[in-house]
């Protein structure tokens, strides 16, 4: 599972033999070991008999008590054993217990709860006053609005950050002419503006920048549309759940254009860009933990959509039946969300296999997630994705692989697995031998994808796909066949190591940023890597800064963000909040920025910004954008985006 997929924690591991072990090899990670199976079990549990609703349903007026008997009180009125009791939840507050509700792994099991039942089941189990949680839209001031009629035309030709990768290849390289911003201009980026977002303490989705509009997705489930220039509000859509994928814009069939997104029930919306008005929804995956990380990726009126989960979260319960989601993609139209084809990364359906400790049934094949954007090549008929790891033994071939699809059926033509036998779930961080027993023979190393794959065209004039992985190696391999060219080794990898979120690749170097957050301390984790397309060879590297923490809780130097890159300098953030500006021909800093602090905003939210990570800066006509705060794992809160231009 990669290292920050809406899990509330997980523990600093290290692997020992052939057994992960709870034990971090840092100080400041031994806060974070002691309670996590408690705390995980609390996440997975509570409210175990909902299952997912067919659909959205109106906002009524709930009880919190009620709620409670009729969904939470069967495991957590003391009659199970191991369970979090009423007394033990009361010490959550109700931000904390709807934050797990909406964005985190309690989301799967009250997914059939409305939005009202949430916010009052949380109220009641803390004991915070009804109230407490306003509904999710804000009432913002007037002045956070913008004054003027949005009817101008739009030109999606005009230089845009569109989804994840600015284009269809996932390079996240933006020519100089559309990014309207040079390597001599960098030293002059000041701060224009902040936005705060209500509600939440871990940024959402990357943000999108099409037409003189910033589209960023929150973990509150509300999508924001602000003017590029000032910040003001254009309008403000709330979907169902946490909505954490990059927006994709395309035209409407009907006339107008659309904005497409995934939330954590695995639905697709489409919403008008210029009204957030919803034009239509489609649920792409019924599993009960499935989700859309990846940003839907959209090429001719096609929508092709990841599909990932989080089962291996499930399993940290003995009684559940483990594991039964595979990964997928699904391709749908565009104008009406109807699908084209849905296509499963195992072929194989999950069979009966043994029964745990616990005497619980086991399945598999499972897992294989797909957390990242398609990268489509049309010239080949194409698209490429990279997998998860498997959740059930023995791991099935598709998982922590490298595949390509064919665009117009979704028929699998190649896989590269990378990594086989990456068998994992949460039950394997646990030294309890009951709370393990869904935690496969081969436990691990989870060292699976959560980047999108890179196409590029090599310097000897032969297509490369680069991949990269949290094992700490990047692949490149030959497009047609899924041959392997060649791989080096950028770091030691782990839990939460090696390559996490995305790089970023010019014609000859591909940037690397580097996690390994629980597997080394601050000061010797992180750091970015450039190296050769042609072989993979080593042409610098910057090793992360050392003085930048302190004593600030929840700090450190790890990288996982995604790079971004422009001619001439690769940007990275860090978990310590800043985001840094290097030369990509030595790797020296030539900008920082600290964006751990408070921010005067422009729409009058009190924000601030913490650690940086998933989603990277993007950049489009002389301005860069960057989401701060990522409180998952105990790093620095944060709930603000800023827009920085040259003075």
């Amino acid at each position: 599972m990669p290292e920050c997929m809406g899990t509330l924690l997980v523990c600093p591991t290290r692997v020992v033999g052939s057994r992960t072990q709870c034990r971090p090899n840092w100080p400041g990670g031994a806060l974070m070991c002691r309670s996590l199976f408690i705390v995980l079990v609390a996440a997975v549990l509570l409210g175990a008999v909902a299952h997912r609703a067919a659909g959205q349903g109106q906002e009524l007026a709930a009880d919190g008590d009620q709620v409670y008997v009729m969904h939470c009180a069967r495991c957590h009125d003391d009659t199970q054993p191991r369970m979090p009791t009423r007394d033990a939840l009361r010490e959550q507050s109700a931000r904390q217990i709807q934050s797990a509700m909406t964005s985190g792994v309690m989301r799967q099991f009250a997914s059939r709860l409305s939005a009202a039942e949430r916010r009052a089941v949380a109220e009641f189990l803390s004991d915070d006053p009804a109230g407490t949680l306003a509904p999710s839209v804000p009432v913002l001031p007037a002045t956070a609005f913008c004054d003027a009629d949005d009817s101008a035309q739009v030109d999606l030709s005009a230089p845009a950050w569109n989804g994840w990768g600015v284009d269809l290849a996932n390079r996240r390289l933006q020519p100089t002419e559309s990014a309207g911003l040079t390597a001599d201009d960098v030293g002059g980026l000041r701060l224009r503006w902040a936005f705060g977002f209500p509600g939440v303490t871990a940024t959402g989705s990357q943000a999108t920048v099409v037409a003189g509009r910033v589209l960023v997705g929150t973990r509150n489930g509300l999508v924001y549309a602000l003017d590029a220039a000032t910040g003001c509000v254009r309008w403000v859509h709330e979907a169902p759940t946490s909505v954490r994928s990059a927006i994709s814009v395309g035209p409407a069939d009907e006339g107008g254009f659309n904005a497409y997104f995934g939330d954590g029930f695995a639905s697709v919306h489409a919403v008008d860009l210029l009204t957030g008005e919803l034009r239509w929804t489609t649920t792409v995956e019924s599993h009960a933990a499935a989700q859309i990380t990846g940003a839907p990726a959209l090429h001719d009126g096609v929508l092709f959509v990841p599909v990932s989960s989080l089962e291996e979260v499930s399993a940290a319960d003995p009684r559940y039946e483990c594991c039964t989601f595979r990964g997928s993609v699904v391709a749908l139209d565009a104008a009406t969300g109807q699908r084209f084809w849905k296509r499963f990364v195992i072929t194989e359906s999950p069979q009966p296999t043994r029964r745990n400790s616990a005497g619980t049934q086991n399945l598999g094949p499972s897992g294989a997630g797909v957390w990242s954007a398609p990268t489509l090549d049309p010239a080949r008929n194409q698209l490429y994705i990279a997998t998860g790891d498997a959740y059930s033994d023995p791991a099935a071939a598709e998982s922590d692989a490298i595949m390509a699809l064919q665009m117009d059926t979704g028929e699998i033509h190649w896989v590269t697995q990378t990594t086989p036998g990456d068998a994992f779930t949460i039950a394997c961080v646990s030294d309890n031998p009951v709370a393990r027993a869904n935690c496969p023979e081969s436990n691990g190393p989870d060292v699976d994808y959560g980047s999108s794959p890179v196409l590029i065209s090599g310097p000897g004039g032969e297509d490369l796909l680069l991949a990269g992985q949290k094992s700490g190696v990047m692949y490149g391999l030959r497009p047609e066949t899924g041959e392997i060219v060649w791989e080096t080794r950028v770091s030691d990898g782990g839990l939460l190591g090696g390559i996490e979120w995305g790089f970023a690749a010019d014609d000859t170097q591909v940037y690397v940023s580097i996690s390994d957050a629980m597997e080394k301390a601050p000061g010797e984790a992180g750091g970015v890597t450039a190296l050769r397309i042609e072989d993979g060879e080593l042409v610098w590297h910057a090793p992360p800064v050392q003085d930048t923490c302190g004593s600030r809780p929840g700090c450190h130097t790890a990288q996982p963000a995604a790079v971004t890159l422009i001619p001439g300098v690769a940007f990275a953030g860090s978990l310590d909040g800043h985001l840094r500006a290097h030369s990509t021909d030595t790797g020296r800093v030539i900008w920082d920025f600290d964006t751990a602090r408070e921010f005067v905003t422009v729409n009058g939210v009190e924000a601030r910004g913490g650690a940086l990570n998933g989603p990277g800066p993007t950049i489009v006509d002389g301005m860069l954008y960057v989401v701060s705060g990522y409180d998952s794992f105990g790093y620095m809160p944060g709930n603000v985006l800023l827009a920085f231009a040259v003075d």
